[in-house]
């Protein structure tokens, strides 16, 4: 994990940063830039992507039963919610968002995105790792779940970095 200031330190950026947070580096925006790898090592340390395959068995992308579709999207969406980090995870989490120099109130989102989750940012992070997490079940709500299988013909997601900025006002 990377304060933005440290981001900002490297030249030249990892070619996996998106291009907005580079910029926001640049500008001295306080932040945390959360990598993919913390997120898949999340569902990897779960047995999440097995748990969800075996939820989403009977879904046939060619032929989507969005009744069917719809309880299986809520028991993601909650298993997601409800899974844990490891405890190495966590504590690297809140060493680092401790080094980011964020204000009280914080938002997590994905880069590119503009909306996310909004928490109130204290000592240790428990509220900030809170809203982590539900940005990434956000993944698992119904719509996102159809949108995916209507796209790529799969409920199968790519980790993705997220970001932890001053919240806007």
């Amino acid at each position: 994990m990377l304060t933005l200031a440290e981001l900002a330190r490297l030249r030249p950026a990892p070619p996996d940063v998106a291009a907005e947070t580079v910029v926001l580096a640049g500008q001295g925006v306080p932040g945390l830039l959360v990598p993919a790898e913390f997120e898949e090592a999340f569902y990897r340390g779960g047995n999440l992507p097995e748990q969800l395959r075996r939820l989403f068995a009977p879904i046939r992308p060619a032929r989507i039963d969005e009744d069917a579709l719809e309880p299986l999207a809520e028991q993601a969406h909650a298993l997601i919610r409800t899974s844990y980090l490891m405890d190495d995870a966590v504590q690297s989490f809140y060493r680092a968002l401790a080094r980011a120099g964020l204000p009280p109130t914080v938002q997590v989102r994905r880069p590119g995105e503009t909306t996310g989750e909004v928490a109130a940012w204290t000592p240790p992070g428990t509220a900030a790792l809170q809203a982590l997490k539900r940005l990434w079940a956000r993944d698992w709500t119904f719509e996102a779940v159809l949108e995916r299988l209507d796209t790529v013909g799969s409920v199968a997601l790519e980790a993705r970095p997220s970001l932890v900025l001053p919240a806007s006002e």
